[in-house]
């Protein structure tokens, strides 16, 4: 990694302010991200101000666009990797982003092929399931489902002798779809009457919306996403440069 703490000479410097004012940044947010390892260390001046340079400057827009791709501790992640001259620590953050965003639109394409049997009748009585299982299989904790059955999301039934929690296909559906609609940023307050809604067959009419809008996200996400790479690629271009 290069030092960039010491004065170079022939380099145009910015102060924090010049750098702030194109992404509509305080000074002090910019040192707190150089502070935080996301941009490269300043020089600083015989009396100790900071100066940043040209490579200040595209690092900045690069960490910038990683954060409606990835997320600001995946974005983090990738920018120190890269200023740690560690490429492939940074590629393998970003692939696990992508990777993620295809399970989550995977996801909601199985749940939106399920919304026209959501209220089918007589489903047959499936083999039930402990808090454990159903925890492995969405990738939580069974605190979280515990958390959504008080807040009226999960309604397992318990087993007879132990009090153990059982969850049959019903109860499944509605843990999956908890599970998408937290994804998608809806608050357990939102989730829990459109969960209820499609449990008592009361319509699917609420499902749809919040699909609907999830998708949308999940499009803008996947957009982010190719600017990020861009701006990536503009940086390390930069570093190769120099």
């Amino acid at each position: 990694m290069k030092d960039v703490r010491k004065p170079q000479t022939g380099v145009h410097a910015f102060r924090p302010v010049d750098l702030a004012r194109e992404h509509g940044l305080s000074a002090q947010a910019v040192r707190n991200y150089e502070r935080q390892g996301l941009i490269p260390a300043a020089g600083r001046t015989a009396t100790g101000h900071r100066t940043y340079t040209e490579r200040h400057r595209i690092a900045l827009r690069a960490f910038l666009a990683q954060l409606p791709a990835h997320g600001y501790a995946t974005a983090g992640e990738i920018m120190r990797a890269v200023d740690d001259d560690d490429l492939d620590v940074a590629l393998r953050a970003v692939d696990r982003s992508h990777a993620q965003l295809l399970r989550d639109r995977e996801t909601l394409d199985a749940v939106e092929a399920a919304v026209g049997v959501l209220t089918a009748a007589a489903p047959v009585e499936p083999r039930a399931l402990p808090i454990s299982a159903v925890a492995r299989r969405l990738g939580v904790t069974p605190a979280t489902l515990r958390k959504w059955e008080r807040a009226g999301i999960l309604t397992p039934r318990r087993e007879r002798v132990t009090g153990y929690r059982l969850y049959d296909a019903d109860d499944i559906r509605d843990a999956e779809l908890a599970h998408l609609l937290r994804r998608g940023g809806y608050l357990l307050g939102h989730i829990a009457p459109v969960v209820a809604q499609v449990r008592t067959a009361g319509g699917v009419e609420p499902l749809v919306e919040s699909l609907a809008g999830w998708r949308e996200r999940l499009t803008a996400r996947a957009r982010a996403m190719l600017t990020a790479a861009a701006r990536l690629d503009d940086y390390l271009r930069f570093i190769r440069a120099t």
